[in-house]
């Protein structure tokens, strides 16, 4: 396993053009993925609730 566990997109969002340091791109891919960790997280909390009503 690598060190880097979103260095596949940090590359992929370095590649799109310059301009970004590979700090930010990889900021950027870490906050990206908890966001959308969070967001999946809400909806199954959600869905565990309405399946026990």
């Amino acid at each position: 396993m690598t060190d880097d566990p979103h260095g596949e997109w940090t590359r992929r969002l370095l590649s799109l053009g310059t301009g970004i340091s590979t700090d930010s791109a990889r900021h950027f891919v870490a906050d990206l993925y908890a966001h959308a960790q969070d967001d999946l997280d809400a909806e199954r909390a959600e869905a565990d609730l309405e399946r026990e009503e």
